[in-house]
């Protein structure tokens, strides 16, 4: 039988001194890479990507959030500002309600194939401007709400982690028979939900469509 894990005997690093000093100092690609605005490198990488991380924080703990749409998905308004369109999900709204809260934000945008990603941070607020969102309609639907985000600061990101992780690398790609289905998880997640109530919930989830 494996011993049971205790966190209390578990040794910590409680100073960023002692992690650098376990390093090798970082070299001016990594240090001298942020930008203040969007360059021509950042607008053809946004151009490209069709999924991204946001991450978020309030008083309730952090958020990392998912968005995918087709290669362009986020719009550049000029070299200091982005729109993410708001598509149809599950509502919980867990980075609204933190960046109603504090108004920060970080994400990690990613190009199918490429293996360097984009970061940007910045101030994000939500907007249902009609006029800026239209554009970012899909079958004619545009979005209700979006992510208007002040960049503050956009950096290149190395291979290292993707190709660590063979993300792109379809050899790699695991059997979705493997796991059980995502209703079947659900239901295990879920106190008191049945099986039956999980489909209902599904198939209204799938009537309301992808936009």
């Amino acid at each position: 039988m494996d011993t049971p894990f205790d966190p209390a005997a578990v040794s910590l690093v409680t100073s960023m001194e002692t992690v650098r000093s376990r390093h090798p100092r970082a070299m001016s690609r990594a240090t001298d890479k942020v930008l203040p605005r969007l360059d021509k490198h950042c607008r053809a990488i946004l151009a490209r990507s069709t999924f991204c991380l946001i991450g978020t924080h309030g008083s309730g703990g952090a958020d990392v959030s998912p968005r995918g749409d087709p290669a362009g998905f986020v719009r550049v308004l000029d070299d200091r500002h982005i729109l993410v369109p708001d598509r149809i999900g599950n509502n919980r709204f867990d980075s609204y309600a933190n960046i109603m809260e504090t108004g920060t934000v970080g994400l990690l945008f990613l190009v199918p194939g490429m293996g360097e990603t984009l970061r940007i941070n910045g101030l994000a607020r939500v907007t249902d401007d009609a006029a800026l969102l239209a554009p970012s309609a899909v079958n004619g639907r545009p979005p209700i709400i979006g992510l208007l985000i002040e960049v503050r600061e956009a950096y290149l990101h190395c291979a290292k982690s993707i190709n660590r992780a063979g993300l792109w690398d379809a050899a790699k790609h695991i059997d979705r028979d493997e796991l059980p289905s995502y209703g079947d998880m659900l239901t295990d997640h879920c106190e008191g939900l049945t099986r039956e109530e999980s489909e209902r919930q599904g198939a209204e989830m799938a009537r309301r469509g992808m936009y």
